[in-house]
């Protein structure tokens, strides 16, 4: 959408309140890039603002304890805070010692914000790309489920609205069924990015085919097939439910179900890449099937064990490259890779905000089908 449409969607509906954006340490480089988007288009509005963005911080006590700070008026803003829990970047002093910022530390200092924010702003939004706990998804036994605790503490705290991109199990909304709750699929902005950076990218049944990593990823990738209009496989996971390493039971090996994949070029989405196994493992499994070009994305690129094992497959021929977006902290290594290629998402969130801000409906943001068609038909051109 064009800074023009975005006039048109926003420019003659009056804001719920005057926006203000806190972009957490851990988000800096992202609100940055959002709140440029909102500036440019307040201005072409006719509103004078250099930017949206409130000063606020969580500084920490020799002894790790620390507190919530904003420095400079909030009263009767739509406040909108964006974290990233993911982020272990960031690092702060104890006891004399550095040490990295966990998603519990990233959590605890949005609280805090939310405490120093309270009973001054309009309202209170939260952007949390990756879920706090959105991993451990379900509860099995004597377990606990960390997320739908803390979206329901976030809820008592007054916090309204919640968006969240790509979440592992979106189903954890139930436990806050009275919150605004959107989980965004960046879709369009992948494919975008694809067409733009991959050279002889042609999306036809003959060449072109997706496949889903699991069957916990088939929704997203059977929707990139229906709109692609090609054919779509699908590996399923085969573990080991005698015995549980890290947590997890152990994969014994990565079934495949489809139609041929020779010749063809393969596209393989998912939330996540942790480690990359399981995503070079399927690459492998493909490549004996005599697969094309494999393209994997994720929404979170972590590559929480390294980067080598990627580098040696992209030199083998492997995997041909790594889409994923900057909705995360991505290492200095990771950008400077040949292989890897950042989808960029801040102008979506941008979107987002104005939407919620404005009090309008932001269904026609969420469903990028319409834009995916004029992409296709562009490319075809």
């Amino acid at each position: 959408m064009s800074s023009t449409g975005s006039q048109k969607m926003f420019g003659s509906q009056s804001r719920v309140a005057k926006l203000g954006v806190i972009a957490m340490d851990s988000a800096s480089e992202l609100g940055k890039r959002i709140d440029k988007y909102l500036v440019e288009w307040a201005k072409k509005d006719g509103e004078e603002v250099d930017t949206f963005l409130i000063n606020a911080e969580c500084p920490r006590f020799a002894s790790g304890d620390g507190k919530g700070l904003i420095k400079s008026t909030i009263r009767g803003n739509d406040l909108f805070i964006i974290v990233d829990v993911g982020n272990y970047n960031c690092k702060y002093e104890m006891f004399g010692k550095e040490n990295a910022m966990s998603p519990d530390d990233h959590y605890q200092d949005l609280k805090r914000i939310i405490q120093a924010a309270g009973g001054k702003a309009h309202r209170i939004n939260v952007i949390m790309p990756i879920l706090y706990g959105g991993r451990q998804h379900r509860k099995n036994y004597r377990e606990s489920l960390d997320c739908a605790c803390a979206l329901q503490e976030l809820e008592s705290m007054g916090v309204q609205n919640i968006v969240t991109f790509d979440a592992h199990d979106p189903r954890v909304h139930n436990a806050v069924p009275l919150m605004g709750f959107d989980n965004v699929i960046p879709s369009y902005q992948v494919l975008k990015t694809m067409f733009r950076e991959i050279k002889d990218f042609h999306v036809t049944s003959d060449n072109f085919m997706v496949v889903s990593p699991d069957e916990g990823a088939l929704n997203r990738n059977m929707y990139y097939a229906s709109v692609l209009g090609v054919e779509l496989g699908m590996f399923y996971k085969r573990r080991d439910y005698s015995q549980m390493v890290s947590g997890r039971n152990p994969i014994v090996a990565h079934e495949y179900l489809g139609n041929s994949v020779e010749g063809k070029d393969v596209f393989i989405a998912d939330d996540i890449i942790s480690s990359g196994e399981s995503m070079l493992d399927i690459a492998y499994e493909l490549k004996k099937r005599k697969a094309k070009r494999i393209f994997s994305y994720a929404t979170y690129a972590l590559f929480t064990n390294g980067l080598d094992t990627f580098d040696r497959a992209y030199k083998e021929g492997i995997i041909d490259g790594v889409f994923g977006t900057n909705l995360t902290y991505r290492t200095e290594e990771l950008l400077k890779r040949e292989w890897f290629y950042e989808v960029d998402v801040s102008k979506y969130i941008a979107y987002f905000i104005s939407a919620i801000n404005h009090d309008v409906s932001i269904s026609a943001v969420i469903d990028p089908h319409e834009k995916i068609k004029q992409l296709l038909k562009k490319h075809e051109k």
